[in-house]
């Protein structure tokens, strides 16, 4: 079981540090009301060539489009982390809950490993609060998406989001 993976947005510096410590170049942040908009290559990766992603706060959530490369295609639109984040001046921080919810739009989301969080808890890798925040955010998120034809931007519409390829 690995500890909570966390991830850092550099504003100023336009950059972003991976889970793993590697310090990424951003093509695109954009700051709004709602969130953080972030784009940017992933070299290194033959599953996915191409990142963008949300981190909306007031959801907890982040939510991201993989642009995957030839043969590493998946049956998803979106791949939503539930999340923390914190923000100090031009760096935002966002600690994984475990939970995802994998969506296809128009047609279903998925929500997975939640015996990770079960797992996380159970260690000592994130608190009880946490863990029953982490459940709080699914839960809306899938109220939210079903109630909306599992269309992301019908569920978030008020928020004018924007994508490259979307």
């Amino acid at each position: 079981m690995h500890p909570p993976k966390l991830e850092t947005f550099d504003l100023a510096a336009k950059t972003n540090v991976d889970p793993k410590g590697i310090v990424r170049e951003v093509e695109e942040y954009r700051l709004t009301e709602s969130g953080l908009y972030m784009a940017r290559p992933v070299p290194g990766r033959p599953q996915f060539h191409y990142l963008e992603s949300w981190i909306l706060p007031g959801l907890s959530l982040r939510v991201n489009d993989f642009w995957f490369s030839p043969g590493h295609e998946r049956d998803q639109d979106f791949y939503l982390d539930v999340v923390t984040v914190t923000v100090d001046g031009d760096v935002w921080r966002v600690k994984d809950l475990y939970i995802d919810l994998v969506l296809k739009e128009k047609q279903r989301l998925d929500v997975i490993d939640t015996d990770e969080l079960i797992a996380a808890v159970k260690l000592g890798l994130i608190s009880d609060d946490e863990a029953e925040h982490a459940l709080t955010s699914t839960y809306a998120a899938v109220d939210g998406l079903a109630a909306n034809g599992y269309e992301l931007g019908r569920w978030l519409s008020t928020m004018e989001l924007s994508w490259r390829r979307h």
